[in-house]
Order: structure tokens, then C-alpha cells, then sequence
């Protein structure tokens, strides 16, 4: 189960969920009304769901070499 969750498919549906669900907490947050302060958090938090989102699909894992050690 760990697999799935720690593969390249979870980490990107899992960014893209975040990234929906801190859009519609500000969203949700947005409508009741919200000070200066309050929307310099919300923008912060929406650009960082954005920016890992982004990571996850750029940076991809370098193949590993293995090293064989002989006695």
C-alpha cells in the first residue's frame, strides 16, 4: 500500500488534490469575507499547493546505479 502512495501516480493525484482542496477552503474562506492578512496566507498557501504540484511533475527520479563491491 506504502507503494502506491509513495509512487510518481500517487504523489501527482495527491498534489492535484491538494491543490483543489486549498482552493476551496480560500474559496469557501473568500466568500464569508476575509481581512489583508488573511488573504496574504490564502494566496501563499494556493501558490505553495501549486508550486509542489509543479515539482512533482518536473523534477522526475534519476535511474539509480547500482555498485557492485567484489571481495
Amino acid at each position: 500500500m506504502l507503494k502506491l502512495l509513495f509512487s510518481s501516480w500517487g504523489a501527482e493525484w495527491g498534489t492535484a488534490g491538494l491543490v483543489f482542496f486549498v482552493s476551496a477552503a480560500v474559496g469557501r474562506f473568500a466568500a464569508e469575507g476575509m481581512n489583508t492578512l488573511q488573504w496574504c496566507g490564502a494566496i501563499t498557501a494556493v501558490l505553495a499547493s501549486i508550486t509542489a504540484a509543479v515539482a512533482v511533475r518536473v523534477w522526475k527520479a534519476e535511474p539509480v546505479k547500482a555498485r557492485i563491491e567484489r571481495d
